[in-house]
């Protein structure tokens, strides 16, 4: 049995990865600052952010919800933000009595209040559950940040859509995790720098 090479790979990889984050960066510097302080003024004025999105956007959530409420950059006083996706026992009694696509509906009308930031996250725009939670959280008189890939629903739902065009999932992904590190960074420089 050869051992193949996979250094190609690995390199191209990277390579497309650097690419579509350049991309990104390139066409939403402003919108990546407005955002930035936003979130700053939301959690300055008594509000909170409430995160929401499946699979990998799920784990997203809680990585971005947890560099908030612990610190991300500096040492500072907790910030509150929710991810929407831990609570088993509230997503499965929600997916089993309604419907899975209400699984973030609910918790925002539980838990949103007017002033409060949503970041919802879809790489296809389109997941019927983050799109019924931003709906439901525009109405309720939340801002919405949206995380999507090239297309979708999401776009048109977000005061502030971050669209990523790559066809690429791990591509989008990548680019999300590194917009939310720079959001956290940034909100903690304006608010304690």
């Amino acid at each position: 049995m050869s051992l193949q090479k996979f250094t190609p790979l690995i390199q191209t990889t990277v390579a497309d990865s650097i690419q579509v984050k350049q991309s990104f960066f390139d066409t939403h510097l402003d919108a990546v600052e407005t955002c930035a302080r936003k979130i700053a003024d939301t959690l300055t004025a008594g509000g909170k952010l409430l995160l929401f999105g499946n699979g990998g956007s799920a784990a997203d959530c809680q990585h971005i919800a947890a560099e908030f409420i612990n610190r991300f950059a500096m040492e500072r006083p907790p910030l509150p933000a929710i991810a929407l996706t831990c609570d088993t026992s509230v997503l499965t009694s929600i997916g089993n009595d309604y419907s899975f696509d209400d699984i973030f509906l609910k918790q925002i009308q539980a838990l949103g209040r007017p002033g409060d930031l949503a970041i919802a996250i879809s790489t296809s725009g389109n997941s019927p559950n983050v799109i019924r939670a931003a709906e439901e959280a525009r109405k309720m008189g939340l801002f919405v940040v949206g995380f999507s890939g090239t297309a979708g629903q999401l776009q048109e739902l977000s005061d502030i859509p971050f669209c990523v065009h790559s066809p690429v999932t791990a591509r989008i992904q990548e680019t999300h995790i590194l917009l939310a590190h720079i959001l956290c960074d940034l909100t903690e420089r304006i608010l304690f720098a």
